[in-house]
């Protein structure tokens, strides 16, 4: 990464620099990514680390809200910074504020944390480009998911992200099922509604894969998710592994738009937010104005 100086960032609308983080973090610790007075959360963890630099509040936006005990590898936010800020962060030595800000922000967090360092990692900081909206320009989210399906999977050193299932899974039997989940659908029978919000949602990838370790890693890709609904499909599709229901059953259960006795979210501490992805530069602010308008 290069230390030196750079040549003054262009401002973007309202005199502000847009600034994106790179992070991960383990969300056992965490009451969740979301604000929640009184409760330890990753959100107000890396505000309050952003408010000792900065020497004001600072709110960031996140690309996926992940529940209590979820975990991410490739969350990413925005900030919004004044010019002076930005340029103030390297404390008038030749350093790329990018630099500085990494290099402070992992020192606030540390503080913050205490005994819990290493929860939270900020991998890496640059100016946004022009349009990035850290949650509505993106193009797609990804999740993983791990499962052990019998004792002897059962890795002590893994029990922290990895599910001990008691019964044997059909791999094919998940795939057979989850498939017919695939397209632009309505998702209600496998999310929590939020007042005023879509559950229409492109489910874009759901598969499940046995590693060479025999531990299965399920993948859960869309343009976005609905509250608790990764949790939700696999939830469900554990039903159809172990044989208790056909795989058509997935389907059918979305077509009825219904929650009931059969809704289970899966445990969250194996759920991991892997990936967020977006379009190139240029397309940008039109992808974001495009999600909004779905979302609204």
């Amino acid at each position: 990464m290069n230390d030196q100086k750079p040549a003054a960032p262009v401002l973007g609308g309202g005199g502000f620099l847009r600034i994106r983080l790179d992070l991960a973090y383990d969300g056992g610790p965490f009451s969740g990514w979301a604000l929640q007075p009184g409760l330890r959360t990753v959100q107000g963890t890396l505000e309050a680390a952003l408010e000792l630099l900065i020497r004001r509040p600072v709110r960031v936006t996140v690309a996926g809200r992940t529940d209590a005990g979820v975990h991410a590898r490739g969350q990413v936010v925005h900030l919004d910074l004044t010019e002076a800020e930005w340029l103030g962060l390297n404390r008038g030595a030749e350093l790329d504020p990018a630099v500085a800000l990494l290099r402070r922000i992992r020192g606030a967090l540390s503080r913050g944390l205490g005994d819990l360092t290493g929860a939270i990692v900020v991998h890496q900081v640059s100016i946004a480009p022009e349009g990035f909206d850290a949650r509505f320009s993106a193009l797609w989210r990804r999740y993983s998911y791990r499962i052990a399906d019998g004792p002897a999977l059962w890795d002590p050193l893994g029990r922290y992200d990895t599910l001990w299932h008691k019964t044997p899974l059909d791999v094919d039997l998940l795939n057979e099922g989850s498939v017919q989940l695939l397209g632009l659908q309505n998702f209600l029978s496998y999310c929590k509604p939020r007042e005023g919000s879509t559950t229409i949602r492109e489910l874009q990838r759901f598969e499940f894969a046995r590693g060479e370790d025999g531990v299965i890693v399920a993948t859960v890709q869309a343009d976005a998710f609905c509250h608790n609904m990764v949790r939700a499909l696999v939830g469900s599709a554990l039903y159809v592994g172990e044989g208790v229901e056909p795989p058509g059953w997935l389907h059918e259960r979305l077509l009825a738009r219904k929650r009931d006795a059969r809704s289970v979210l899966a445990s969250p501490h194996p759920l991991v937010l892997e990936e967020v992805a977006y379009p190139s530069d240029d397309e940008l602010l039109a992808r974001a104005e495009l999600t909004r308008a779905l979302r609204e």
